[in-house]
């Protein structure tokens, strides 16, 4: 099992997100708890670097999140709009 962190501006910008977009991105949070930092089921994943992943939530709203190799920790650190994406 991961720990699953979200930076605290994410936080602010989900509940900003419509409430579909909420509940796929909870589910997304089980997943990386339950399953670890590769996600090949969800839409559109793809991993950034060696470290950094992503996937779509929707057509226009993507999650991005980081892990260490040797490590359990799993940090979310964009969920928006695919426009404003950092990568």
């Amino acid at each position: 099992m991961y720990k699953v962190s979200v930076k605290k501006k994410v936080i602010k910008n989900i509940a900003k997100l419509p409430l579909w977009v909420q509940k796929k991105m909870a589910v997304l949070a089980m997943d990386l708890k339950d399953k670890g930092p590769e996600q090949p089921n969800w839409q559109n994943y793809s991993k950034l670097s060696s470290t950094e992943h992503h996937c779509h939530l929707g057509t226009s709203w993507v999650a991005c999140w980081s892990h260490d190799k040797d490590a359990i920790n799993i940090e979310v650190y964009y969920v928006g709009s695919r426009e404003k994406a950092p990568y």
